[in-house]
């Protein structure tokens, strides 16, 4: 359980903050990096269901948001060894159930959509342009944990699950657009 009494420890003063076991790293480690991508992305998520609350699609967004949180500590907590990654009663980590909800979930906004015929802008509606925020904001994280993946070892389910969140995010944007039909194309060189 967390409780947190009070909110600054001076412990970071040093340009060093804390794992889940206890070890502390430089600020700008790859970890580290990894780690806040994933929170800023949480947050983008976040702007985006405060827009969708009123429609009741918001949700699946505070499911992600909670599961956000748990990939934030599977990242926090550095494994051993390779078969490192069973959560338990002491260890939080992201498992295929995780994965699979997601999966299901772009399934079943996908049968909602035509198939596209041209890739789309970020934007339409004020909902599908946070959708779409957020969705960029998953790939950083994305980018930011394999290159942590390069030089730590990882959660291949941390990975699976943050690759799918942007696909879900982005079949969303179109469900926010009027199940696509108010998607905006790209029309290449249009401005040439």
């Amino acid at each position: 359980m967390v409780k947190l009494n009070k909110i600054y420890t001076r412990t970071g003063d040093d340009g060093t903050t804390g794992l889940v076991d206890g070890s502390r790293l430089p600020k700008h480690d790859a970890r580290m990096e990894a780690i806040g991508a994933v929170d800023e992305a949480n947050s983008a998520v976040g702007l985006a269901a405060v827009a969708w609350a009123q429609s009741g699609f918001a949700e699946p967004l505070y499911r992600i948001q909670n599961d956000l949180f748990d990939l934030g500590a599977d990242l926090a907590t550095p494994a051993a060894e390779e078969d490192d990654f069973a959560p338990s009663e002491m260890v939080l980590r992201v498992v295929s159930a995780q994965v699979e909800w997601l999966e299901k979930a772009i399934d079943a906004a996908n049968a909602r959509l035509e198939p596209l015929t041209s890739f789309v802008l970020p934007g339409g509606s004020e909902v599908a342009a946070r959708l779409h925020l957020a969705r960029a904001a998953v790939r950083r994280a994305e980018r930011a944990m394999t290159a942590m993946a390069s030089q730590s070892l990882t959660n291949p389910q941390a990975l699976a699950y943050i690759n799918r969140l942007s696909d879900y995010l982005f079949v969303l944007a179109r469900v926010a657009n009027d199940d696509g039909r108010a998607d905006v194309k790209w029309i290449p060189g249009a401005n040439r």
